[in-house]
């Protein structure tokens, strides 16, 4: 009963870490807020707001094949 317990254990923190290593993604990498603090604010802008995808559309247009901003948004490239 107790070899039961302690694989049944094992399998269940094996099986809970291994979620949580996948769940993260490289998206949270390129949020504004990282770009920011990786590349100083866009000069005219307060803050991560020079680095927001609805910024960068009003400045570049919208991305080719996207509507909106969406192509500019961090799990979008």
């Amino acid at each position: 009963m107790t070899r039961k317990l302690l694989v049944l254990t094992a399998a269940g923190l094996f099986a809970a870490s291994t979620g949580l290593a996948l769940a993260q993604s490289s998206t949270s990498t390129r949020t504004p807020g990282h770009n920011m603090q990786n590349k100083g604010p866009v000069k005219g802008e307060p803050g991560a707001s020079g680095y927001s995808p609805g910024d960068q559309m009003h400045d570049k247009g919208s991305a080719k094949g996207h509507p909106g901003a969406s192509g500019y948004a961090p799990g979008h490239k």
